[in-house]
């Protein structure tokens, strides 16, 4: 290829990366500024549709229709004062103990459960709404989607084409969950802040509440439960700034604001006999035992391995990050379970035989399949009990799968029904809210309201410094009771 050959080709690749991005520019509904927007508003809905259906199923909801109801009522009114009330506005709250809050593409927006006991009432809900909407109509994370499509594209590459660039873009709209651990950067999120408490004051709530919520969530790492969702710390900015600016932001409001509501006493008959942290009923962990009350039944993964419940899943995780364990549940009989596992386009199966685990029927299958890292081996068997059928996974790397084969083996040979009555008995802590009817200290409350967590986090969800700090008389006061002690 000769030079000029070359530096035609080159400009022609330029050319048509800036008619891309010319293309692909489109007006801020918050700024007014063009900026580079490869994905168009609808694709945006479908990818923040197909993220909320997965965050759904895999995540779950609250199981309180009055509570959902609620949380919708708020974010909806502050979506239709903000710069795109038009979108299919979603919210709800995911049955997840960390506290956090999340928004997705095209206006589908959650908080978990874990962040409504942190919160003394609905003013500060509404700004930590109204900050997750605010990343929406920014378009924050459409920026940062088009960014990556652009880094994609390149200008060595020379079909850079609007169909090209959809085909991506329709590769995207299936990452789902993946859109949970988009990173905002420091002015996304400023931006944010100031766009939630806009939103917020625009309906008439007191927007000073607002750095409270930033100092409850800056104290929370003690709470910080395993999930499938980032914790508040690893997707949001230190708080520090934030508070201050949320203060000075606050100080500035117009002498004739006027009233500005909190509406505590409603926000406080919402949460109250709210699941508190993890609900046992849906499995839990003694050391490496994972106990099932509600399906009645026990498996033992290795010590020293990193455990995870999820609502679909359990996974466990080898120290070296070589080997990896998964509980689920499978379709069919033991037998049809691993007839369709081995069908798999894929598998080879190496080895297969009907087993019975601790007198239930089950099957085994030694596989291996081909990936682009490299050969994965693993065991998995199908075990039949209680009405389901269960498959429990292991697999590792071709090269270190007799390190780990009779570990594997272990596992699942471990998978039996639960006796222990304490187990089966497990039920969850409570959110437990009291309207207080004098002032009293911190410690002065846990003695007449004893709570069976300790003070340190009472202080937390209380929002208060410590033991000898005063709750004011007609507060609200928050207590834990419940589960174990």
């Amino acid at each position: 290829m000769t030079t000029n050959v070359r530096v035609r080709r080159l400009a022609g690749f330029i050319f048509a990366a800036m008619l891309a991005m010319t293309a692909g520019c489109a007006t801020n509904p918050v700024t007014g500024q063009r900026q580079l927007s490869l994905i168009s508003e609808s694709q945006e809905i479908q990818m923040g549709q197909e993220g909320a259906a997965q965050v759904e199923a895999q995540i779950g909801l609250v199981d309180d229709a009055a509570l959902q109801a609620y949380v919708q009522r708020i974010g909806k009114a502050l979506a239709a004062k903000s710069e795109r009330p038009s979108l299919p506005w979603n919210f709800g709250v995911v049955n997840d103990p960390t506290p956090n809050a999340f928004a997705l593409p095209g206006g589908f927006i959650y908080v978990t459960r874990g962040l409504l006991p942190l919160m003394q009432n609905e003013a500060e809900l509404a700004t930590v709404i109204g900050h997750e909407i605010g990343h929406v109509t920014a378009k924050h994370s459409v920026t940062q989607m088009s960014n990556a499509q652009l880094a994609q594209i390149g200008l060595g590459i020379g079909s850079i084409l609007a169909p090209a660039v959809a085909d991506r873009v329709g590769g995207l709209a299936g990452a789902g969950l993946q859109l949970l651990f988009l990173k905002y950067g420091r002015d996304d999120e400023r931006q944010a802040d100031e766009l939630g408490f806009n939103y917020a004051l625009a309906n008439g709530y007191d927007v000073r509440q607002m750095a409270d919520v930033f100092v409850a969530l800056g104290r929370t790492g003690e709470m910080e439960g395993q999930s499938p969702i980032p914790t508040w710390a690893a997707s949001h900015p230190s708080s520090g700034e934030r508070v201050e600016t949320a203060r000075a932001r606050a100080a500035a409001l117009p002498a004739g604001t006027g009233a500005l509501a909190s509406n505590e006493a409603e926000f406080n008959t919402r949460i109250d006999g709210l699941i508190y942290g993890e609900n046992p009923r849906e499995g839990f962990f003694r050391n490496a035992l994972f106990l099932h009350p509600d399906l009645r039944f026990q498996i033992a993964f290795p010590q020293g391995w990193q455990t995870q419940n999820t609502t679909q899943a359990v996974f466990a995780g080898s120290p070296q990050q070589d080997a990896v364990m998964q509980l689920t549940l499978a379709q069919g009989s033991a037998t049809q379970a691993a007839q369709q596992f081995a069908s798999q386009q894929g598998i080879q199966v190496l080895q297969s035989a009907q087993q019975n685990i601790n007198g239930n029927p089950g099957a085994v299958v030694a596989f291996q399949a081909a990936q682009q890292q490299g050969t994965v081996r693993g065991l998995v068997a199908f075990v039949t009990y209680g009405g389901n059928t269960y498959q429990i996974l292991g697999y590792s790397t071709a090269q270190r799968y007799g390190t780990y084969e009779r570990v594997f083996a272990n596992v699942i040979n471990s998978f039996d029904r639960l006796t222990d009555a304490s187990a089966l008995n497990a039920q969850p802590r409570r959110l437990d809210t009291v309207r207080l009817d004098r002032a009293m200290t911190l410690s002065a409350f846990n003695q007449r309201y004893p709570s069976t967590i300790p003070i340190s986090e009472l202080a937390i969800i209380n929002q208060v410094e410590g033991a000898s700090s005063t709750l004011p008389s007609g507060s609200y006061g928050k207590r834990v009771t419940g589960g174990p002690s």
